[in-house]
């Protein structure tokens, strides 16, 4: 079921599992081998925060990029139970499958994903041979211990150099005793995480797992003002087979120093459609090379 509203933008329902799904394919003029699907996370549906998704769609579309977004069950538009970003295989291929129905020039696609959405990816992009790429930003890495010791790196030090935090201090505004509870928290967790919590269950070790099993191209783009992304960033710095797949010649890494966490101004959305746009140009490139010589 599909109706078009302008030239290349066409609203589709399809089915996963017995719920319906709502997304929105961005087909180009020009057709494409190569499509993005992205993916969306969290409490969020297929608009994005700040219409990220629709500007970045409708970016790709105009640069030869065919590209759908689209609500998974539970979300937006779609039918069905929510679901976390561990239980959406399904909801993905089933985009999939409808993309490649309704472009059927597509042969290959490339996953987009943004915190929780971009695990998502990771988790379920080696498992679809038709899954040639992945863009990863600021990757949802959560653990107990990871997101007590960034907030005591990234938050509680920053605020010790903060002319406003000493304001408040010597001002006699500062709420000493509810500082101090939350701090004797956070170092609670990173104490006690340790104990509880086995290193092979945990969500970094899991995804390095996903990135060792996936063969093809991923793209990590990372904010500089972002707790999820500086806790990815402290979870792999000191893991040797972290930093080997990170080297490795299929993955890249942009960095986008001041961005917070959704890229909520202009210009960081403006650096991640142009950083995006660029490195599927190659991979569609490569992709065309390979099938020339095979």
């Amino acid at each position: 079921m599909c109706h078009k509203t302008n030239s290349n933008e066409i609203p589709v329902v399809f089915k996963c599992q017995g719920d319906q799904l709502i997304g929105m394919i961005h087909q180009t003029i020009e057709k494409s081998s190569v499509g993005v699907l992205i993916i969306v996370g969290g409490l969020q549906y297929r608009v994005g925060s700040h219409r990220q998704f629709v500007l970045l769609a409708r970016h790709l579309a105009k640069k030869g990029v065919s590209t759908m977004r689209f609500d998974v069950r539970g979300m937006g538009n779609s039918e069905g139970e929510s679901r976390n970003f561990e239980q959406i295989d399904n909801d993905i291929r089933s985009a999939i499958d409808c993309f490649f129905e309704k472009c059927p020039e597509l042969n290959h696609v490339i996953l987009w994903g943004l915190c929780d959405a971009a695990s998502a990816a990771l988790f379920y992009g080696y498992q679809d041979v038709r899954v040639k790429g992945l863009v990863l930003l600021n990757p949802w890495i959560f653990t107990e211990i990871g997101s007590a010791k960034t907030v005591l790196k990234h938050y509680y030090l920053k605020r010790l150099i903060s002319k406003d935090f000493w304001r408040k201090l010597f001002s006699l505004k500062f709420n000493y005793w509810c500082s101090f509870v939350t701090l004797i928290k956070f170092l609670r967790k990173i104490f006690i995480s340790k104990a509880a919590y086995p290193a092979e269950l945990d969500l970094p070790n899991r995804m390095r797992e996903c990135i060792g099993k996936f063969h093809h191209q991923i793209l990590f783009i990372l904010s500089g003002n972002d707790l999820t992304a500086n806790e990815f960033k402290e979870a792999i710095k000191n893991d040797n087979e972290w930093q080997k797949l990170l080297n490795h010649h299929r993955t890249s890494r942009f960095d986008i120093t001041d961005a917070d966490h959704t890229f909520s101004s202009s210009k960081w959305r403006q650096n991640v459609e142009i950083t995006t746009t660029n490195w599927i140009t190659t991979v569609a490139l490569n992709l065309k090379n390979k099938e020339r010589k095979q």
